[in-house]
């Protein structure tokens, strides 16, 4: 059965998902057709613990775009830098614009959730935010500079970068310094979604994702399609029909 779900509860939903693996800014693929795609979003994360030591982390993980704007998108644990292995795959997106399906996999149980949204995802990644909590509540402009950091090439692809300053004053942090946080965008025009995105908050620590490996070619159908021997989610093993 496909449950209605609005825009907001879909938003919810992944980007719980998705913080399994790890929080903050994402790369965010549009829902867009006759601009297939792969690639494999590689993401090293710091996270500043309570005693000020610095706790570094790694994953990867595949994402995809096929001919008709259907999206595939892994969800990978994040590990230690050394680890020499994939990381384990946690969860698998699936989205249909044509149907507004979403999907989500679970390799672990072999189980799936399918909802139909009420409204299509945006076919631009997310505005530019703010990561600092704080930062919502300062009056718009007055401590953000948003600087232009021109062209350039990856994996082939023009993107045009930004960055986003955030100085948050002394007056407002309650340390006597002031907090810079920072957020890099690189987009490309062409595939409609961020090849690399930079944040970097010196009370949490910083995060990089970039999209590697980058293909343009149609990717394998069978991405797209539940893989033979899931059930949904709170299905007993042996009712109904096989999906």
């Amino acid at each position: 059965m496909v449950r209605r779900l609005s825009l907001l509860g879909l938003s919810l939903a992944f980007f719980t998902a998705c913080a399994w693996a790890q929080r903050g800014p994402d790369i965010f693929v549009t829902p867009i057709p006759n601009a297939p795609f792969s690639g494999t979003v590689e993401v090293q994360r710091s996270i500043v613990q309570d005693d000020g030591h610095v706790f570094n982390m790694k994953t990867t993980r595949m994402i995809a775009r096929d001919q008709d704007g259907d999206i595939y998108s892994e969800m990978r644990a994040l590990v230690s830098p050394s680890f020499p292995r994939t990381p384990q795959l946690l969860r698998v997106h699936l989205y249909y614009p044509k149907t507004r399906i979403t999907v989500m996999l679970d390799p672990a149980t072999k189980t799936y959730r399918a909802d139909a949204v009420n409204r299509p995802p945006a076919t631009e990644p997310p505005g530019l935010f703010f990561a600092a909590p704080m930062g919502s509540d300062l009056p718009a402009g007055q401590y953000t500079d948003r600087a232009d950091l021109g062209s350039r090439k990856m994996d082939g692809l023009e993107v045009h970068g930004v960055r986003i300053t955030q100085t948050i004053p002394p007056s407002i942090t309650g340390t006597g310094k002031p907090i810079v946080i920072t957020d890099e965008y690189w987009y490309s025009y062409d595939l409609r979604i961020n090849l690399r995105i930079e944040h970097n908050d010196p009370r949490t620590g910083s995060v990089t994702m970039q999209v590697t490996n980058l293909s343009l070619q149609q990717p394998n159908p069978a991405l797209f399609q539940i893989p033979a021997g899931y059930q949904v989610a709170g299905a007993q093993r042996g009712a109904g029909k096989n999906q």
